[in-house]
């Protein structure tokens, strides 16, 4: 995998642990957990296990999610980009789903756009992917839209850890 990405106006790059203070602000804040099904965590120690997992999804899996840092100010805005989805879900094994967050003081301003758009480009040209897919909370109709917006299909809604959830897919598009 390439652990380096670039925009006009965003990095994404491997996770480090110098990353922790924003990974805790990440990880520790309601609004950012509200639709994931995730407690909101309370520890720097678990914000540090938090990149620990994705460094070795990077190592096992060849792929895992990017730190995602404007260019401009070197500020660490959240993290974004593939995921190997090994256990089963919705029917699907060993697929590539698609994913991001935010601090909230940085939504609306198109960077899960920017990143989408970055993450889609790296699957089909580097990686050669035939498809992959997004998965979204059914009451965060702002992912569900930008996901639309730059190609993602819906397919159906499933039930992810008690919750409906939208299944999204996108093929490549020279297959």
């Amino acid at each position: 995998m390439q652990f380096y990405l670039e925009s006009e106006r965003l990095i994404l790059r491997a996770l480090r642990t110098e990353d922790v203070n924003g990974m805790f602000e990440l990880n520790s804040n309601p609004e950012v957990q509200k639709y994931v099904g995730n407690q909101p965590i309370t520890t720097l120690a678990q914000a540090k296990e938090n990149i620990e997992f994705i460094q070795k999804q990077y190592l096992e899996n060849g792929v895992g999610r990017l730190a995602v840092i404007e260019k401009e100010s070197g500020e660490f805005l959240g993290w974004g980009g593939l995921k190997l989805i090994i256990e089963e879900m919705n029917g699907h094994q060993n697929f590539y789903e698609l994913g991001y967050r935010f601090l909230p003081k940085h939504w609306g301003k198109g960077f899960a756009t920017d990143v989408v758009k970055i993450s889609i480009k790296y699957a089909f040209e580097l990686l050669k992917l035939d498809v992959i897919y997004a998965i979204t909370d059914i009451r965060n109709g702002a992912s569900k839209h930008i996901l639309e917006k730059v190609g993602f299909k819906f397919i159906e809604i499933f039930d992810y850890k008690g919750q409906p959830h939208n299944w999204l897919m996108l093929q490549n598009p020279s297959l």
